[in-house]
């Protein structure tokens, strides 16, 4: 089963204010092509909501990415990369419990229902585990795929599926203002592939 590497990020305009606040999420989907010595390949995805929340927008832009990986009918050992801990905290620790209890929380109803049941069937189409980045810390592939988050929701767009990567070309201009100048992004990715191929169960945080 081959593996992939997906960062998410999501962004709300305005989040917590009355009215409508636009949102977006975008991701950054790695994946080695042509057999196991071949290249990394890069794709991207963003989409965009004119009224929704910071969590909302995290469910949906999880739930876009498993399914559009999914879409040849592949299935992939995946690790889904956030530094929302509402999402992976949810996907690791939530939902088995609402779905032991059909569906239901201790507490009270559950927020954001329908977006949480489509992310756990969406998570069945492939091999999937979650793990949480603190945002805004330096992490290269996290605040690219903010980025994309941010764009997508100022601008209120959504990619034709997955396309084409920018990272190389960020990265590079990132580099050209002295930063990230030693980070290798295959390597990274390389280093994740074989501890998914190994089958090593991540932590909540890496």
């Amino acid at each position: 089963m081959r593996a992939a590497v997906v960062h998410l990020d999501e962004s709300c305009l305005g989040n917590g204010r009355e009215g409508a606040n636009p949102g977006g999420a975008g991701g950054l989907i790695e994946i080695r092509g042509g057999g196991p010595s071949g290249p990394v390949e890069r794709r991207d995805f963003w989409l965009h909501a004119p009224a929704t929340t910071n969590n909302r927008m995290a469910l949906a832009g999880a739930i876009a990415a498993l399914q559009l990986m999914a879409g040849k009918g592949a299935r992939l050992r995946v690790l889904m990369v956030s530094d929302s801990e509402y999402l992976v905290k949810g996907m690791r620790e939530w939902v088995p419990g609402w779905k032991s209890r059909g569906w239901k929380r201790k507490g009270g109803e559950i927020e954001n229902l329908m977006l949480w049941q489509q992310l756990d069937d969406s998570s069945t189409l492939h091999e999937a585990q979650w793990t949480w980045v603190r945002g805004h810390q330096g992490h290269p592939k996290n605040e690219y795929a903010n980025d994309l988050a941010v764009r997508a929701a100022k601008e209120q767009t959504t990619s034709e599926g997955l396309v084409a990567s920018g990272y190389a070309e960020w990265l590079a201009a990132r580099r050209s203002k002295g930063q990230y100048v030693e980070y290798d992004p295959d390597a990274g990715f390389t280093a994740l592939e074989r501890d998914l191929a190994e089958g090593k169960r991540f932590a909540l945080a890496e």
